[in-house]
């Protein structure tokens, strides 16, 4: 069974940083290329970074990028995403996942930036 298992959220002031973490399991990690997502309540999914499955290359949506870095260490099936300048914006539930079409998402943890 594929687990995705996120963790690392929590509340921050803005210009804070966070560094969620997300543990894989029931799949060889190192052969998928993974993605973090958030989504506030009522809106859409936001795709914010995607690495590939050997950590050598990524991408990172407009919103994030010079503030968030995504990487992973395939040793300890582990993806991460270093958040920095967060903003209230930023606020959301986060979510890791396969990048592929139908992927495994995990359950989320909370991002919230507030003063």
């Amino acid at each position: 069974e594929v687990q995705l298992v996120e963790s690392g959220g929590g509340l921050v002031q803005p210009g804070g940083s966070l560094t969620l973490s997300c543990v894989a399991s029931g799949f060889i990690f190192s052969d998928i290329a993974m993605k973090w997502l958030r989504q506030v309540p009522g809106q859409r999914l936001e795709h914010l970074a995607t690495i590939h499955k050997s950590g050598t290359s990524a991408s990172y949506a407009d919103s994030v990028r010079g503030r968030f870095t995504i990487s992973r260490d395939n040793a300890k099936n582990t993806l991460y995403l270093q958040l920095n300048s967060l903003k209230n914006e930023d606020t959301a539930m986060y979510y890791c996942a396969q990048a592929l079409i139908n992927g495994a998402r995990g359950q989320g943890t909370q991002v919230t930036v507030s003063s």
